[in-house]
């Protein structure tokens, strides 16, 4: 199904922004965010995923087993959210739930075979949606603005510092 805000942007006469916009980083930063995330879960819907079945994926690829309320505040979202997440992706055999040996109260979740699969191709998917959109630059370019971009996220949010202070999932 084609996402009717890009169908809607797509229809509309070119309007130009203030300039005193486009000299605004957070306005810069805002806009482009959303330009792409509309794009990403308009292809995301037509492979037959949500947005957050990447975020989840790929935490659980990272390789520890993580609970149900740890994933809910990794990627800040609302505990009774991420339940039908995870029942969506469960019910597809993308992931697997079972209780916590260390406490009977909690469920883990880890990815499963499929779900390593599904990432994949999420992974292939981003990658070129991410090169259609960041074509102008070039791989320096790209390299600077993510350092920047990591930076500022490390700064604003605790979750993304402690992601950077991670070692790479071998």
């Amino acid at each position: 199904m084609i996402n009717p805000s890009l169908t809607e942007i797509a229809r509309r006469p070119v309007q130009r922004v203030a300039k005193e916009l486009m000299k605004s980083n957070g306005f810069l930063l805002a806009r482009l965010g959303m330009n792409f995330k509309l794009k990403t879960i308009d292809a995301f819907e037509q492979e037959g995923f949500e947005l957050y079945d990447f975020s989840v994926l790929a935490l659980l690829a990272e390789g520890s087993l993580e609970t149900q309320a740890g994933i809910a505040d990794a990627l800040n979202l609302d505990p009774s959210r991420l339940v039908s997440l995870l029942d969506s992706l469960e019910r597809r055999g993308l992931v697997a739930r079972q209780r916590d040996p260390q406490d009977r109260r909690r469920h883990v979740v880890s990815i499963t075979e499929l779900g390593k699969t599904a990432l994949g191709r999420l992974r292939a998917l981003t990658k070129r949606l991410e090169n259609e959109f960041f074509g102008p630059l070039d791989a320096d370019e790209r390299l600077a603005l993510r350092e920047l971009l990591q930076r500022l996220a490390c700064h604003n949010d605790p979750r993304c510092a402690s992601a950077m202070e991670r070692p790479p999932a071998a």
